[in-house]
């Protein structure tokens, strides 16, 4: 099969799968989970092989494979819609197509399949447990299945053909509306346990917080199709006329170039998708939602998508830049707070207990770290952390939920009131559940960039060099002490969750999960840990082209025009000394915490760890700036002014005009023309019939003779008419 006939057929399996189960398999469990795994099976199939052909050819960043039809008619000609893969694009379907494929494997585990029907479980809240009884007739309460099953492998397959879609498409507007289709998932699985009120809250804080974004690259969609006339990726961004054009001519807004101003709008974009400040608040709440979303979200699609849609646009981002020189409006911005947010997100994570949500607010810190290397020029630096973030994450994520499958089953064994997610109530599960502490262990030491042997070091020490070698200090500075924290509170996550003795008796009575949730987790360590060795700098010292630099040669196709991202030992020694110094000092500060014990760093940092804790009370500012006055304007002026005063006004006018104008139609009209005409027949009539009636004597003898006499006449009438006349 061609390449380009692949391509086309990628994101359509999940999208079948999603119509087939919500339409017809909704009922039959085990029929949904194998429809949506054979769709994503199908797709991690189609991507494979195009991956394995797209790394055999040669220049495909300078020469794509594209391929389009038309699609809508326009006023002359037609909007197209295709396909583009390029190094980009290759790289984003690798990530996608394993992560997808292992989180909807797990999915299957985590929701219990074959479990009985719980006792008391209602759609839209977490399963409670169901009772059954064993051979010597006890009674035991074992984990029960999900009562929507069927209806979230629905979801998940539909959020995967929305990614998908998203990679492969060779222009903006489909890309957009890929990126809503995400959206929209986001919303029904982020709030997918729809009776508990803190899930409906984060499914509407989610939707509307990413709608903030999207609006304003909407804006920037619309303005570059007003400037250029088309939508198409090779159009614009391979078309150096139109690049500098953008570049130079000056748009109405604040002395920004066009190409200034629309990169800034999409940014924006990425700002609200891949949730960097101020528009990060979304995505903590968002672990409301079953675990694998959660994977779904931070790893396979969603905030991926962010990154994506601006290392796609980077040539527009950095139209006019060249490497030492001032950077971009979009540049400078994408590297201010990206940045700023690593540190933020990062300085949050330290503080808290849930063990997704210190992954949540991980996710942003890396997200940071992407927006400011794509900020700062390391473009190749950007997409590889990009894609070993996606990995290690995904295996993070997917292993925190099967650390609560496990807790969940040791609350049910023991009976304790204990929130399963809390990592002061866990601890000592390393020899409970150890395939999934080894492989958490190893998604761990990627995300703390642990020296040589995981594949977080070699992107983050990339992007380390970027900003360094670029002269941006103060970028490199922020992004080393995000570093820091990041090696301290993901150790502080494993001493917690996994050493010691256990804390709880739920987490002394925890279990390994099924090998359908664990197998995901060993094929995700494998490329946590080993990724990171395709893309060994050709400067590293000792390794440096022992090991070819496959992915920056083959993404570094992309930015070839701004040259090669410098390298340097003060990145590398700065990178293992905050990696391995951050671990350390978790270990050292939660190594002796024991059941009923604060967090250390409470009583060491005070009022400041409240601050921490609280997440710089931001979700309490936002609520007091922007859901307080929209509240009271939504009640108050809206509500008591607009709809009950001047809607309901005008309404009860006009109901008041029209009963005003009935009286006068009934009084003088209806009463006196219409039902007085009516009245004043009827009583001729009725007078007329009574007369006649008088007449009647109801002697047949007298009607004959009268009828008679009436014949002669009006015979002797026709015929002095007719024949005398």
């Amino acid at each position: 099969m061609q390449t380009a006939t692949l391509v086309w057929l990628i994101p359509l399996p999940p999208a079948l799968a999603f119509f087939l189960i919500a339409i017809f398999t909704y009922r039959k469990r085990a029929l949904s989970h194998w429809l949506a795994l054979i769709g994503a099976g199908l797709s991690w199939l189609f991507s494979m092989v195009v991956f394995f052909r797209a790394i055999r050819s040669t220049d495909l960043g300078e020469h794509p494979l594209v391929a389009s039809i038309p699609w809508l008619p326009l006023g002359e000609g037609w909007l197209r819609i295709g396909i583009h893969v390029d190094p980009l694009t290759v790289v984003t379907l690798f990530f996608v197509a394993w992560t997808v494929l292992m989180i909807f494997i797990y999915s299957v585990g985590y929701h219990n399949f074959g479990q009985p029907q719980g006792d008391h479980d209602i759609a839209g809240l977490p399963p409670h447990g169901a009772s059954v009884q064993d051979a010597l007739g006890q009674v035991h309460i074992v984990p029960s299945v999900e009562p929507m099953y069927s209806r979230f492998f629905a979801f998940i397959a539909l959020f995967a053909f929305g990614m998908f879609t998203l990679v492969v498409t060779d222009n903006l507007l489909v890309l957009y509306m890929a990126w809503e289709i995400m959206g929209l998932c986001s919303y029904l699985l982020i709030g997918f346990w729809y009776a508990r009120p803190s899930a409906r809250d984060a499914a509407v804080k989610a939707f509307m917080t990413t709608r903030v974004g999207d609006m304003f690259m909407l804006l920037g969609l619309a303005a570059l199709y007003s400037l250029t006339g088309t939508l198409s990726y090779r159009e614009i961004l391979s078309n150096e006329v139109v690049l500098e054009t953008l570049a130079q001519a000056a748009s109405p807004l604040l002395g920004l170039s066009w190409a200034g101003l629309i990169g800034l709008l999409l940014f924006a974009g990425t700002i609200g998708k891949s949730a960097q400040f101020p528009l990060h608040v979304w995505l903590p709440d968002a672990m409301e939602g079953p675990t694998p979303v959660s994977a779904m979200i931070h790893a396979a699609t969603m905030v991926s998508a962010g990154i994506y849609l601006a290392a796609r646009f980077f040539p527009l981002l950095s139209a006019g830049w060249l490497p030492g020189e001032s950077l971009t409006p979009p540049m400078f911005w994408m590297a201010a707070i990206g940045s700023f947010t690593a540190l933020f997100a990062a300085t949050i994570a330290v503080a808290q207990n849930d063990i997704k949500r210190v992954l949540a607010y991980s996710t942003i810190s890396q997200l940071g770290y992407m927006v400011a290397a794509l900020g700062v020029g390391a473009y190749t630096a950007a997409v590889f952390h990009l894609v070993t973030h996606a990995f290690f994450k995904a295996l993070l994520f997917l292993g925190s939920g099967s650390v609560i499958h496990g807790m969940e089953h040791g609350v049910l064994h023991s009976g304790e009131k204990i929130d399963p997610q809390d990592m002061m109530n866990m601890g000592g599960l390393r020899k409970k559940m150890p395939v999934t502490f080894w492989s958490f262990a190893a998604g761990g030491l990627a995300l703390s960039g642990f020296p040589l042997i995981s594949s977080g070091f070699w992107s983050k020490d990339e992007i380390l060099s970027g900003a360094f070698g670029g002269g941006y200090i103060v970028i490199f500075v922020l992004l080393a002490s995000a570093a820091l924290l990041t090696a301290f509170y993901t150790m502080r996550q494993v001493t917690l969750t996994f050493l010691g003795a256990p804390r709880t008796l739920s987490a002394n009575h925890a279990v390994e999960s099924r090998r359908v949730m664990t197998l995901p987790l060993l094929v995700l360590s494998v490329f946590a840990i080993a990724l990171g060795w395709v893309g060994i700098p050709d400067h590293f010292p000792g390794l440096g082209g022992v090991i070819p630099n496959w992915f920056g040669e083959f993404v570094g196709e992309m930015a070839a025009a701004h040259g090669p991202e410098s390298y340097s030992l003060t990145p590398l020694f700065t990178s293992i000394a905050v990696s391995i110094g951050g671990l350390l000092l978790g270990w050292w500060t939660y190594r002796k915490v024991e059941a009923g014990d604060k967090d250390p760093l409470e009583r060491g940092l005070g009022v400041l760890f409240r601050i921490l804790r609280n997440k710089y009370y931001m979700d309490e500012l936002y609520h007091f700036i922007f859901v307080r006055p929209t509240q009271w304007l939504a009640e108050t002026f809206t509500s008591r002014w607009i709809d009950r005063v001047l809607l309901d006004g005008i309404v009860e006018g006009i109901g008041k005009l029209a009963f005003g104008l009935g009286r006068i139609f009934s009084r003088w009209i209806d009463l006196p023309i219409i039902t007085g005409a009516g009245d004043r027949l009827s009583e001729g009539l009725r007078d007329l019939g009574g007369r006649m009636r008088q007449m009647q004597s109801g002697k047949v003898q007298q009607y004959l003779i009268l009828t008679t006499l009436f014949t002669f006449m009006l015979g002797a009438v026709l015929f002095y008419l007719f024949i005398l006349a």
